[in-house]
C-alpha cells in the first residue's frame, strides 16, 4: 500500500501491492481516504488525474454539511448507515458492534460499492474519516479477491496513525464532555484497532464462510466476483515477474 499526499484531503491512499492469492493487489485501481470536501485546487486536480469513480458512503446530513463533489470523476453515493452517525455515539456503540451492524443491515449497498470496484476503472472509496465504512468496504473488497488476511488488518489499522493527531484530540475531549459515561465513544471516533478487524473477518468466515461468501449472500454473482479479482488482482508469470 502506498500514502498519498493530495492536498486538504487525510488518511489517502492506494492498496496496491498487498499481497494477494496468485499475485498481489494491483497498483493504482483502489484507493480509500477521508472525505474531500476540504480538498485544494491541486487535491482536486490529483484527484481527477489519478481516479475515474468515487464511491462516497456518506449519509445524506454528511453530504450536505460538507459536499464534496470533484468534477471529473463520476460520483456514486451509498449512505451505509442506516441511522445517523450521531445515534452512534449516543447508544455508546463498540466498533465491533458497529461493524457487524453495517454487514447485518446494509449487505446490498456493501455489494454495490463492491460492484463500483469490480468495473476495474479507478476507484477512489470514501466516508467521513475513512475509516470505519470505508475501512469495512475494502477489507471486504480485498478479502474476497484472497488478499492476504494480515495485511487487509494492517491496511485497515493504519488509518489511526494517518488521523490529524489534533483532530483527535479535539474529538476526543468533546466527546468525553459530550458523553461523560461513554465506554466506546473515542474508539469510535479516532481508533482503528488491528484486533477489531481481525475478529470481523473472522466472524464473516464464521457466518458465511468467507468475504466472497458474504458478498454472494447479498447478491453478487460468481461472475461479478471474477470480475473483481480480474479488476483488483495482478497476477504474477512463473518467473515471479507480475504481468502488469
Amino acid at each position: 500500500m502506498t500514502i498519498l499526499d493530495v492536498e486538504g484531503v487525510t488518511n489517502v491512499r492506494d492498496v496496491g501491492g498487498i499481497p494477494a492469492e496468485g499475485g498481489r493487489i494491483r497498483p493504482g485501481v483502489l484507493l480509500r481516504s477521508g472525505q474531500l470536501s476540504t480538498a485544494t485546487t491541486n487535491g482536486a486536480a490529483l484527484l481527477r488525474a489519478t481516479v475515474r469513480h468515487i464511491v462516497d458512503l456518506r449519509d445524506g446530513e454528511e453530504v450536505a454539511a460538507e459536499p464534496s463533489e470533484i468534477e471529473g470523476p463520476e460520483t456514486t453515493h451509498l449512505p451505509l448507515f442506516l441511522g445517523s452517525v450521531r445515534s452512534f455515539f449516543e447508544s455508546d456503540t463498540s466498533l465491533d458492534d458497529l461493524y457487524l451492524h453495517l454487514l447485518e443491515e446494509s449487505g446490498e449497498r456493501l455489494v454495490a460499492a463492491v460492484r463500483v470496484i469490480a468495473a476495474g476503472e479507478p476507484t477512489l472509496v470514501h466516508c467521513t474519516v475513512g475509516k470505519d465504512r470505508t475501512g469495512v468496504t475494502i477489507a471486504l473488497a480485498l478479502s474476497a479477491v484472497g488478499a492476504d488476511r494480515d495485511a487487509v488488518i494492517a491496511d485497515y489499522a493504519l488509518t489511526e496513525s494517518q488521523l490529524p493527531a489534533e483532530r483527535s484530540r479535539r474529538i476526543a475531549a468533546y466527546l468525553r464532555s459530550q458523553h461523560p459515561e461513554a465506554v466506546h465513544a473515542v474508539d469510535l471516533a479516532t481508533r482503528s484497532p488491528a484486533e477489531v478487524m481481525r475478529r470481523l473477518l473472522a466472524q464473516v468466515d464464521e457466518r458465511w464462510g468467507s468475504a466472497a461468501g458474504y458478498l454472494r449472500a447479498n447478491g453478487m454473482t460468481e461472475g461479478e466476483l471474477a470480475a473483481l479479482r480480474e479488476a483488483l488482482v495482478e497476477p504474477m508469470t512463473e518467473e515471479g515477474v507480475f504481468e502488469g
